[in-house]
C-alpha cells in the first residue's frame, strides 16, 4: 500500500551529501558489506528532522557540512599532543595508561598500554545498528580499538581520549570493549577539540557475569563542534555498569544510551550532569534502558544547569519485559535555569510489561532560590559567589554518584574550570 507523502510528510532530510563523502572515499575505506547496509538505510532514511520523535528537540541539520576526514601523519599527531598533553597535566593523568584517537585514527606516538587491557585495532563495524547516527558511523568509520580484560582481572584505570582538530573535519570512531567473567575496569573518557567538527562516535560494551565497569565520559568538545555519542552496554548476571557522563561542550551535543540487562540481577546507573551556557548551545542526554531478566535494577539522575539562551534536552525510557519480575527502575531529572532564556525539555517514558515492577520517574524544573541568594548577600558573600555556591550544592548529588574518587576529582575541577569562565 502506498502512502502519500502530502498526507504523512517524510521525516528524513536529504543524506545526499553525507552519501556523496562515502562514495568518494569507498575505495579508501573499503567496501564491506555493513558499510554498503549503512549507506542503503541513511539513502532510504535519510537524516532525522525535528519532526521525528526522537530529535524533536535536536536538530541534525548541520550533519552535512562536515564530511571530510581530518588531517594525518607527524603535524597532526602535534597538533593534537597540544591539546591533549596540558589538560591531562592538569587533572593529574599524564601518566594513566591511555588510548588517543585523532580524527577518529588510533594514535601509537600518544598511546600509552595498559599492561591488563588488551588493545587491538578494528577497521570496520560489525553491524550497521538501528538509526541515522549509527548508520552513519558504519558507513564513515576508519575504525576505532577493541578492548578486553580477561576473566577475574582488576584492570585499574584506563583513559579513551578522543581529540579533533577542526577544519569541519569528520570522525566516526567505532569502539568496544570486553569485560570476562568477574573482571573490572574504570574507564574515564575524555573528548577534546578546537574549532569547528563532527564526532560521531558508537562504543559497544559487553559485561560478562559478575563483572564491573566504571565509565565516565567527559564532553568537553569544542564550542563550534557538533558532538554525538552513542553508548551500547549489554549486562549478564550480576554485571554492573556504572555510567557518567559530564556534557559542557559543542553547539550541539547529543550522548545517548541503550542498555540491555540481558542476566538476572544486573545492575546499571546511568548518571549525567549538562552545563550550557552559550546561545544556541543543545545538551542532550537520551536513554533507552531494556530491563530484559529477572531481578534487575536501574538507576538514572540527570541534572542540567543552563544559562544566556542555552537549551537541556533529557529523554528518558525504561523498558520492562514481561519476564523481568521483580525489576526497580528510577529516574530522575532536575534542571537548574539561570536566565530567562534558557530552556529546558523533559520526556520521561515507563513502559511495562510485567506486574512485580518497582518503576518511577520525576522531573522538576526551576530557578536559584532567592531567599538563600538573600541569606548569602546578608552575610557578605558576592553575588557571583553565592549563586557558585548554590550551582555547586545542586551538581554535588549527582557528581558524588561516581564513586571512582580520582575520576570524582576529575569531574569536580572541570565543573569548576567551567564555572569559572562564566
Amino acid at each position: 500500500m502506498s502512502h502519500d507523502r502530502r498526507i504523512t510528510p517524510r521525516l528524513g532530510s536529504d543524506a545526499g551529501a553525507l552519501i556523496a563523502a562515502f562514495d568518494a572515499q569507498r575505495e579508501a575505506l573499503g567496501a564491506a558489506p555493513v558499510r554498503e547496509a549503512a549507506r542503503g538505510f541513511l539513502a532510504e532514511h535519510g537524516i532525522p528532522t525535528r519532526r521525528s520523535e526522537a530529535f524533536r528537540y535536536t536538530d541534525l541539520a548541520a550533519l552535512a557540512r562536515f564530511i571530510a576526514p581530518g588531517a594525518q601523519g607527524a603535524q597532526a599527531e602535534a597538533r593534537a599532543g597540544a591539546i591533549l598533553h596540558p589538560f591531562l597535566a592538569a587533572q593529574g593523568l599524564a601518566d594513566v595508561a591511555r588510548v588517543v584517537v585523532v580524527d577518529g585514527l588510533v594514535s601509537a606516538g600518544l598511546s600509552v598500554p595498559s599492561a591488563e587491557v588488551a588493545t587491538t585495532l578494528v577497521e570496520d563495524a560489525d553491524e550497521p545498528g538501528e538509526g541515522a547516527l549509527l548508520a552513519l558511523n558504519a558507513m564513515l568509520t576508519r575504525g576505532g580499538v577493541s578492548l578486553s580484560v580477561e576473566a577475574g582481572v582488576a584492570a585499574g584505570r584506563m583513559l579513551l581520549v578522543h581529540v579533533a582538530l577542526g577544519g569541519a573535519a569528520a570522525a566516526h570512531p567505532r569502539h568496544s570493549l570486553s569485560l570476562a567473567e568477574g573482571a573490572s575496569l574504570e574507564l574515564l573518557e575524555i573528548d577534546l577539540g578546537e574549532d569547528a567538527y563532527l564526532h560521531n562516535s558508537v562504543f559497544d560494551i559487553t559485561l560478562a557475569e559478575d563483572s564491573a565497569l566504571t565509565h565516565v565520559r567527559i564532553q568537553n568538545a569544542a564550542d563550534e563542534a557538533l558532538s554525538f555519542a552513542t553508548v551500547r552496554p549489554v549486562l549478564q548476571a550480576r554485571a554492573r555498569y556504572e555510567g557518567f557522563c559530564l556534557a559542557l561542550g559543542g553547539t550541539t551535543a547529543r550522548h545517548e544510551v541503550r542498555a540491555r540487562l540481558e542476566g538476572e540481577a544486573a545492575i546499571a546507573h546511568v548518571n549525567a550532569a549538562q552545563l550550557g551556557r552559550r546561545d544556541g548551545q543543545v545538551l542532550d542526554l537520551t536513554s533507552e534502558i531494556a530491563h530484559l531478566a529477572f531481578d534487575t535494577r536501574s538507576l538514572q539522575t540527570v541534572k542540567t544547569v543552563l544559562d544566556g539562551r542555552a537549551r537541556g534536552v533529557f529523554s528518558g525510557r525504561i523498558h520492562v519485559a514481561r519476564e523481568a519480575q521483580k525489576t526497580d527502575g528510577y529516574q530522575l531529572n532536575q534542571a537548574l535555569l539561570l536566565s530567562d532564556s534558557a530552556e529546558m525539555d523533559a520526556r520521561p517514558e515507563l513502559e511495562i510489561y510485567a506486574d512485580d515492577v518497582k518503576c518511577s520517574h520525576g522531573v522538576t524544573i526551576g530557578a536559584l532560590d532567592e531567599e538563600q541568594l538573600f541569606y548569602m548577600r546578608s552575610r557578605g558573600v558576592p553575588a557571583a559567589e553565592a549563586e557558585a555556591l548554590l550551582v555547586r550544592a545542586f551538581l554535588a548529588d549527582v557528581l558524588s554518584l561516581v564513586e571512582a574518587e580520582a575520576s570524582r576529582g576529575v569531574l569536580e575541577r572541570v565543573v569548576d574550570a567551567w564555572w569559572a569562565q562564566a
